[in-house]
């Protein structure tokens, strides 16, 4: 059997490894029309910031490597450009000598990936408008700013690349102003849990312009000008980095069927519409794990784990892809944020009816050194208990807890059923109730009826002519450090003592600072026949959130590029 892969990377490099693992006498050929067959696209912003040095190391496996292991031909700066179904044979062009020729074969799995989006607006060639997305462009970006030592550099999109190029530049001394067309950055976060994101991109010296757009670049005698509806910002280089659009000019060109955004169609099997044609990564349509939508996720691990399930497939196995749900995670400066499957956003636009918890707990023991607040959201389905999602920032501990969960919904646990997790405990590493478990104890306490919430986007609305009792239960000192307008504050400690100041005809609304001592003060004030209402997420989240909003409301009137770059 004849195997040829269009394209390396994630999807066709562990297609063509596993194909030979399952089949010794296959003959399997990849055509790549990058120099690089198989690197790390996500390794890519840290090598221009420095913490990668050697850019061998971004290389996982080179041509010849390749061959002496797994005995595949992979050609390099080799473009396919046509593919005949009809006669199994695809159009090859070496990039290097210009030949072009035929190729034949069995079985065609493509593996195109995804491009970098370039809109079409005025002044998008211009020479210091960069994207990332594979080696060769990353030395680009590495070569101009060592020969231009450029002082300032706008980031369009806040993105997981448009992040981390923004903190790896910043880490090369060069000033950055990040522009994001939405009211956040990192789009599978909802707008509460980015806001922490926020500060810490401005804490770090990186300016956020959100809600903007962008409308075009133009020369600005040794600089490009950014042309945006908060203003011009002025600067020495500009990233793009705006999403991906799949590469399915070649599936398209050979008569497969297209499905959402041009993406490639494809089964559970990861066979396309054409027979003997399959298809995976960043450039495939997959069904979502939550919803069962159609959906486009580009991400490393589902491109690895569908090379994987097409090999099968070729090989006579029978294995399915059962959907993504887009784990994902990220460095953010001394931070790191975290989320699986969909948010609150989507959960609407689903119309799922959901309810959610958020807290604050320590990522390990409080009387061990080093511990720091995490602060944990996640999503359910009211009537089902269904996990629809979870989204974290934090610093240590983030990604294990993000990773039970995602593990957690794949087993199809109940929400409530988090608390039941038997998860190692040290000090060192976490507390004997570790974080998810807390959620699990919260959603079960909502569920049962024990605890009603309200959410920050509900404290605004809250009446404050004295028909309900607004209570903030934290001590004198931390109240009298910031505090929400209304709150009267009586400690959780003098509850009992003065609980005659707090009128049993009025529904109860209760906030601290992370939400555990108002569930305390509820617990107080119901066992004593007082409707309570406990602040999902705490004094501390709300803060957070408030000082985003300042963020994103914040103008650049035009004309001040200076105080941008």
């Amino acid at each position: 059997m004849k195997i040829v892969i269009v394209g390396g990377v994630a999807g066709g490099a562990s297609a063509a490894a596993r194909i030979r693992r399952l089949d010794e006498n296959a003959q399997v050929i990849v055509f790549e029309r990058t120099g690089y067959m198989s690197y790390a696209n996500c390794g890519l912003p840290y090598y221009i910031g420095g913490t990668i040095q050697d850019k061998g190391d971004l290389t996982l496996q080179n041509p010849d490597s390749f061959w002496d292991r797994f005995i595949v031909d992979v050609r390099i700066l080799h473009e396919v450009t046509d593919i005949d179904p009809a006669n199994k044979t695809v159009i090859v062009k070496n990039l290097e000598s210009g030949k072009v020729y035929e190729e034949s074969y069995d079985k065609l799995l493509l593996s195109p990936g995804a491009k970098p989006t370039r809109p079409d607006m005025t002044g998008i060639d211009n020479d210091k408008i960069f994207t990332l997305r594979t080696v060769e462009d990353t030395l680009r970006i590495e070569e101009y700013i060592a020969k231009n030592k450029p002082q300032s550099a706008a980031v369009i999109g806040g993105g997981y690349v448009g992040i981390e190029m923004a903190e790896n530049l910043h880490e090369n001394g060069i000033d950055v102003t990040l522009a994001e067309y939405a009211d956040h950055i990192l789009a599978p976060l909802d707008y509460d849990m980015a806001a922490a994101v926020h500060s810490k991109m401005e804490e770090n010296g990186v300016k956020l312009m959100l809600n903007t757009t962008v409308k075009g670049f133009e020369n600005a005698g040794a600089k490009i000008r950014t042309l945006t509806s908060n203003g011009d910002v002025l600067s020495d280089m500009v990233i793009l980095s705006i999403g991906v659009t799949p590469d399915s000019f070649l599936a398209n060109k050979a008569g497969l069927q297209l499905g959402i955004k041009g993406s490639i169609v494809v089964n559970d099997r990861m066979e396309t519409s054409v027979p003997d044609i399959y298809a995976v990564g960043d450039a495939v349509e997959v069904k979502h794990f939550v919803t069962g939508d159609k959906a486009l996720i580009s991400l490393a691990g589902p491109a690895n784990k569908q090379g994987r399930i097409a090999a099968d497939n070729i090989c006579g196995l029978d294995s399915r892809y059962k959907g993504s749900q887009g784990s994902s995670i990220i460095k953010v400066f001394d931070m790191t944020v975290a989320s699986t499957g969909i948010n609150e956003v989507q959960a609407k636009k689903a119309g799922i009816a959901y309810d959610k918890v958020v807290l604050s707990p320590m990522s390990h023991a409080g009387y061990y050194p080093g511990g720091r607040v995490m602060t944990l959201k996640v999503i359910f389905e009211k009537q089902t208990e269904k996990i629809l999602g979870a989204q974290i920032f934090g610093f240590d501990g983030v990604d294990k807890r993000i990773d039970v969960i995602a593990t957690a919904m794949r087993a199809n646990l109940k929400a409530s059923g988090l608390a039941e997790l038997d998860l190692a405990y040290a000090p060192p590493y976490s507390s004997a109730k570790d974080p998810v478990n807390m959620a699990g104890f919260m959603i079960e306490n909502i569920i049962t009826g024990k605890v009603k919430q309200f959410h920050y986007e509900d404290v605004a609305n809250l009446p404050r002519d004295g028909s309900i009792f607004l209570l903030d239960s934290r001590t004198p000192y931390e109240y009298a450090r910031g505090h929400v307008d209304g709150f009267i504050n009586i400690p959780v400690d003098d509850i009992r003592e003065r609980i005659s100041e707090i009128s049993k005809n009025k529904p109860v609304y209760v906030m601290c600072q992370s939400g555990l001592r108002s569930y305390i003060t509820c617990r107080i004030l119901s066992g004593n026949g007082y409707d309570c209402y406990n602040f999902s997420g705490g004094y501390r989240f709300y803060d957070i959130v408030s000082k985003s909003k300042k963020i994103a409301d914040k103008s650049y009137p035009c004309g001040m590029e200076e105080q941008l770059v």
